[in-house]
C-alpha cells in the first residue's frame, strides 16, 4: 500500500493531535501514514494519491483559515475528482458550519468524502475524540 498523506494547519496544536491520531489509525489499519503541516507540503504533492487526509480548525466566522489553507484547497479542488479525502479539524465556537461548507466544496469538486462529512471536535481532542479520529484513519484505507 502506498503512503497517505495527512496534512493540516493548526493554530493551537489541537488539529495537529487530530492528524496524528488519524495517522496511528492508518498505520495500525496496516498502512502507511505522513502527517505533515501544510506549510511543508504542496497541493501537487496529493496530485497522484487516491485518498489523503486534509485537516484545518473553525476560524473567524467558521471559515478556513485564509492565508495557508484556502489557497491549498482552491489548488486541491482542481484535481479532487474521484480522490477519497478525510476532512478533520477543531472548532471552540458555533456548529460546524465550517466543516459542512468544506465538505461540500469537496463534494461539489468530484471527491467522496470519507464518512461522508468531515469529522470534528470541540476544542483539545479527548479520549472519544481521538478514537474517532483513528477510526477515520482506519476508513481512509479501507476500499
Amino acid at each position: 500500500m502506498s503512503q497517505i498523506i495527512v496534512t493540516y494547519w493548526s493554530g493551537t496544536g489541537n488539529t495537529e493531535a487530530m492528524a496524528n491520531a488519524i495517522g496511528k489509525g492508518i498505520e495500525a489499519a496496516g498502512g502507511e501514514a505522513k502527517v505533515v503541516s501544510m506549510e511543508d507540503i504542496s497541493p501537487a504533492d496529493l496530485k497522484t494519491s487516491g485518498a489523503f487526509a486534509l485537516g484545518c480548525p473553525a476560524m473567524g466566522a467558521e471559515e478556513l483559515e485564509d492565508t495557508i489553507v484556502e489557497p491549498f484547497v482552491n489548488e486541491v479542488e482542481k484535481f479532487a475528482a474521484g480522490k477519497r479525502i478525510a476532512l478533520f479539524g477543531s472548532y471552540d465556537w458555533g456548529d460546524g458550519e465550517w466543516m459542512r461548507t468544506w465538505a461540500s466544496r469537496m463534494k461539489d469538486a468530484g471527491a467522496a468524502i470519507v464518512g461522508d462529512e468531515g469529522l470534528i471536535c470541540n476544542n483539545e481532542p479527548g479520549d472519544e475524540d481521538n478514537a474517532a479520529c483513528e477510526n477515520l484513519g482506519k476508513l481512509l484505507i479501507s476500499v
